[in-house]
């Protein structure tokens, strides 16, 4: 009975024009605008007066204009972005590449213009739609001609050989979904092994074009004010960027315990099916034999390491087969849940034009991802769909993203975003913790709810996906920062890379690797540019918010039983957050629906609390660690 997990992308508006390829993180907001998009360059704002020095009335009309060109620009954005990735061809490529310098020399001027205003006493809501602008770049580009385009290339360049690689296998070219599959199911280390290799062959060729990109980028942060583009990533919450550093150590801190408990009885039981020499039982976990293609989730091996005396009630997988559900099918299920709090249905617009599954006759980037090419009611989904549990899970995650980006279409082109990038991840995870055993039977995916014998096995298979993720989720931008710092040279890229997963995840590859490898590259995020602590924030909040939601629904009962669907109560609420948008600081939206603004993890040790005291029980004697 394996559970999801969904690392879906998502962006918002400035992320897409400013990078102008919000194809390179697979999802687009875009902002309103009553005329067609124009096709030619943006003429550049009229110059702040400069005789008596700026005033706050020059900041507002400042800001006015950036956000019209911004409005204009984006949607012509999107919808190349999106050509592209579903017709990844030389040409789409060139026209992402194109409207990708486009967009960052715009948003370089709009930022840079933005610092005459830094020494003015303003309006909150200006002062914050200009900090805004300053942080809005996720790779920023110089000011020197071509280095945008040059940058853009490079982006463009680094996801198209993401998207497009292959290993050639025995005669036969398989890609990442054909490798997945069989990490998924096989349970030889040895096949194991040659396909978690194969595929990151792939991202040799990334090497020295990732290393040009962060020169770049790093030099277009410095002339924005910020040492480097990792301190300009942890400068966009809201918070002093070490505040923000320190704020997600001590998340991890707190969830930490839970994990190494988890770490310990999956190597002792994998020790138990392959034996000493291929996982010790001690020291860190053989990367390959976790069933996930980068040791994120570990859902796929649930049946070698499931409490014995677990009952598996159901599967889930074989119930939607036997249904004859298809994609289309899986995404309405999955609208109806939000229907069910009291939300508008989605378009008809949605269901003609969003990707369901992968095409048989075309290159697309297949990475789960949701749209909106217009900023009101053209909001889509990009998936390359399986009929299983999986893939029924995450639908419900990107429509997350779809039913926030329309509920604060109606704010003001700068806060059409999530309270923070952490807030737009968590809101379809929140929704996915409610598909539990009494949703599926109200639904009638299955007969009847099973009783508390189910739970341990339940909450193990959840644990495998959310909390073996954790450390996933906080080492990948800590392995960013410190390249974009210059702690880790190019030179030690990949050496650096595997310290991290050693040190938080307790991992270790299956080969050597060596510094002819580039590992990170085979994993979406990074060539793809897309800031990774998103999701780890997202698995925070997505727990932080739903015990919120189930004390407003007047649950009493184990957190991991709760599921509020079709409680309006809850959804008028919880909507609420949702229409702010980036209007307010990520706390207040926080506060406005948990009570708190405060980031914590006490939901995550209540809710896997049963699981923890059964791990604990069982590690007794073990030389837990690595």
């Amino acid at each position: 009975m394996p559970a999801p997990t969904f690392i879906s992308a998502k962006t918002t508006l400035l992320a897409i024009v400013v990078s102008g390829l919000c194809a390179t993180v697979n999802a687009c907001v875009t902002p309103a605008s009553g005329d067609p998009a124009p096709t030619g360059p943006i003429s550049p704002a009229p110059p702040v007066p400069a005789s008596t020095g700026p005033t706050a009335a020059d900041a507002a009309a400042f800001v006015a204009r950036a956000e019209a060109e911004l409005a204009a620009f984006g949607e012509e954005a999107a919808r190349i972005s999106w050509v592209q990735a579903n017709f990844i061809t030389d040409d789409t490529l060139w026209l992402a590449a194109r409207v990708g310098a486009r967009g960052t020399e715009l948003g370089v001027r709009l930022a840079t213009e933005a610092k005459a205003f830094d020494a003015l006493a303003l309006d909150p809501d200006l002062a914050r739609k200009l900090r805004l602008l300053k942080l809005a770049l996720t790779l920023p580009a110089p000011a020197q001609d071509g280095a945008a385009q040059q940058l853009a290339e490079i982006t463009t360049g680094l996801e198209a050989t993401y998207a497009t690689g292959k290993f050639l296998h025995r005669g036969r070219e398989l890609t990442l979904g054909d490798m997945e599959d069989i990490l998924a199911k096989s349970r030889d280390p040895q096949e194991l092994q040659t396909m978690w290799a194969g595929w990151r062959t792939i991202s040799v060729p990334m090497r020295a074009r990732y290393q040009e990109m962060a020169q770049i980028a790093n030099a277009g942060a410095q002339e924005l004010g910020f040492a480097d583009v990792g301190a300009l990533w942890r400068s966009n919450y809201d918070m002093d960027p070490d505040e923000f550093a320190a704020m997600v150590d001590r998340l991890w801190s707190e969830v930490k315990p839970l994990y190494e408990q988890l770490h310990c009885h999956v190597r002792t039981e994998l020790n138990g099916r392959y034996g000493e020499a291929v996982q010790p039982a001690t020291g860190p976990i053989r990367a390959d034999l976790l069933g996930n293609m980068w040791a994120q989730s570990w859902t796929n091996i649930y049946d070698l390491v499931a409490p014995p005396a677990a009952s598996q009630p159901y599967d889930l997988t074989r119930i939607l087969v036997g249904q004859r559900f298809d994609a289309q099918r899986m995404a309405r299920q999955a609208e109806g849940f939000f229907t069910s709090l009291g939300l508008a249905p989605l378009p008809d617009t949605f269901w003609r034009r969003s990707l369901f599954v992968k095409p048989q006759d075309r290159e697309v980037v297949c990475h789960a991802s949701a749209w909106n090419l217009d900023s009101k009611n053209d909001v889509r989904i990009k998936m390359c769909t399986k009929v299983n549990e999986v893939d029924f899970v995450t639908v419900h995650h990107e429509l997350g993203h779809n039913f926030y980006q329309r509920a604060y279409q109606n704010q003001s082109t700068l806060h059409q975003a999530g309270a923070n990038d952490g807030f737009h991840e968590a809101i379809g995870d929140m929704v996915a913790l409610s598909i539990t055993p009494s949703y599926l039977q109200r639904i009638g995916l299955i007969a009847e709810e099973p009783g508390p014998d189910a739970d341990l096995g339940l909450l193990m298979n959840q644990a495998l996906a959310k909390v073996a993720f954790l450390p996933f989720g906080l080492l990948v931008d800590k392995w960013r920062w410190q390249v974009f710092s210059g702690e880790t040279p190019p030179e030690q890229y990949n050496a650096a890379w595997w310290a991290l997963r050693t040190q938080y995840q307790g991992i270790m590859p299956p080969i050597a690797r060596s510094e002819a490898d580039f590992d990170p590259g085979a994993k979406f995020h990074i060539p793809g540019n897309t800031p990774y602590m998103r999701y780890f924030l997202a698995h925070i909040l997505q727990f932080q918010f739903h015990k919120a939601a189930c004390a407003q629904a007047g649950w009493t009962g184990p957190l991991h039983r709760c599921s509020i669907y079709d409680n309006k109560q809850v959804g008028a609420r919880f909507n609420a957050m949702l229409e702010m948008g980036a209007s307010r600081p990520w706390p207040e939206a926080l506060e406005a629906f948990t009570g708190s603004r405060e980031m914590d993890a006490t939901a995550i040790v209540d809710y896997f609390a049963p699981l923890m005291t059964w791990l604990q029980a069982r590690n007794q004697g073990r030389a837990c660690g690595w």
